[in-house]
This record gives C-alpha cells, structure tokens and sequence, in this order.
C-alpha cells in the first residue's frame, strides 16, 4: 500500500458505528506507521469547493480509482487507522490529483496571520 490509493477500510461514522467505505491513503504517521487517511463519499452535496476533490465517472481516470460510482474524496473526512481495519487496495488516485488534495489541506492548515 502507499499514498495515493483508495482501499475499503472501517471508519467511525458520525453515529459511532463502523462502516466498511472507500478511504483514500494520505500519509504513514509516525510512530507507528498507521495512516491518515479520508473518507470517499457518493452524497456529493457535501462538496466544499477548493477543498474536496470530486472523482467523476465520465473522467478518463477514473477506472483506475476501482470506485462504482462519481465519487467525493471528502478532506474534512479525516482519521487515523491501522494496517489491521485495511481489507485491501481497490485502487488508486493520479499524483495531480493527490497533489492537489495536499496543497488544499495544507492551505486549509496554514495559519494567517
């Protein structure tokens, strides 16, 4: 597994369960190796321009994302998870757009003063 591809992992929802979904690898963290990862979604009415990234289904990149349907890579939809809660890659994003992800959330982060 690296950076940049999609696998089925659980997640906590916002009604404290686990679900299974497509989450999208970020970044190994220290000290453990876990991984940050982000929640891919298919309810594209919580889409925040200049932040998320939609993955349409009509675009010529997105057989290799292994998702079933136009889909939202939500970066407001951050964890961090183990190996052990990954069931396997089904996928994976092109480095522009990994890129682009990175530059948002570090925008997002930057602090302005």
């Amino acid at each position: 597994m690296k950076e940049g591809d999609i696998v089925k992992a659980a997640l906590n929802q916002s009604d404290g369960k686990l679900k299974f979904r497509p989450v999208l690898l970020l970044k190994r963290m220290p000290p453990f190796g876990d991984w940050l990862v982000c929640g891919i979604a298919s309810k594209l009415q919580n889409k925040v321009d200049q932040f998320d990234v939609l993955l349409n289904e009509d675009d010529k990149y997105f057989k290799e994302t292994g998702l079933v349907m136009t889909s939202l890579i939500r970066l407001g939809f951050l964890a961090v998870i183990g190996e052990k809660v990954i069931e396997g890659t089904i996928g994976y994003i092109s480095s522009e757009i990994y890129t682009r992800l990175i530059k948002n959330l570090i925008n997002h982060l930057e602090i302005k003063i």
